[in-house]
């Protein structure tokens, strides 16, 4: 087990808490890594993008001239692709850009991005992110002295909604529910921010 300490957002020690080494603790993998995050962007990626084709065109078929006499090298109609508007050859068509990973793999990714913030220090546990109220301004004072102005913080099984909400207009501030966790958001953020309850959510999702 590896013990951490725990904060309060008045950036005050709590307490400390034992990690799970097998989910904070691994090697750190950075093929796997990528691995997952090319599944992920590749997941996002809409694929609508789409040119017309010669058969798609919207133009006659008939031959623009005769086959000879004109002195103009021979056509059999205005949709090739050599003419303005004519279709395109090999363009992109609407598809999946999808591809399969399994879900032991992406389980391995997220204990090694965990354990990667781990490793680097840059993992943070915070009794909670309960606020009073949703004021933004509050919130930024927290955060600047806590010294977070790039990170992700990950709550329990629900986001508290005034924090949600004060930290909506916060630029390099992410917030997931512990569902939501998932390797990209952790490793383009430089520090994760987990609640305890995030912590004992995400030991029962990847035990």
């Amino acid at each position: 087990m590896m013990k951490q300490d725990i904060l309060s957002l008045d950036n005050k020690n709590v307490g400390s808490i034992e990690l799970n080494e097998s989910i904070f603790g691994l090697e750190v993998r950075a093929d796997i890594l990528q691995r997952v995050v090319r599944w992920q962007l590749a997941k996002m990626q809409a694929g609508t993008h789409k040119t017309k084709g010669r058969s798609e065109v919207a133009l006659t078929p008939a031959k623009p001239f005769k086959q000879k006499g004109s002195g103009n090298a021979r056509q059999g109609s205005r949709k090739g692709t050599q003419f303005r508007k004519g279709g395109i050859v090999f363009g992109p068509v609407v598809r999946d850009h999808s591809h399969e990973l399994t879900k032991k793999f992406r389980r391995l990714g997220l204990k090694i991005a965990l354990s990667a913030k781990a490793k680097d220090g840059n993992l943070v546990v915070v009794d909670d992110i309960k606020l009073s109220s949703p004021k933004t301004k509050d919130l930024q004072d927290k955060l600047n002295a806590l010294g977070w102005n790039n990170c992700l913080v990950v709550d329990g099984k629900e986001v508290d909604i005034n924090f949600a909400l004060a930290s909506r207009n916060i630029a390099g501030i992410d917030v997931l529910p512990t569902i939501g966790a998932n390797v990209y958001d952790i490793l383009r953020r430089d520090k994760l921010v987990l609640t305890k309850d995030a912590v004992n959510c995400l030991e029962e999702r990847l035990k």
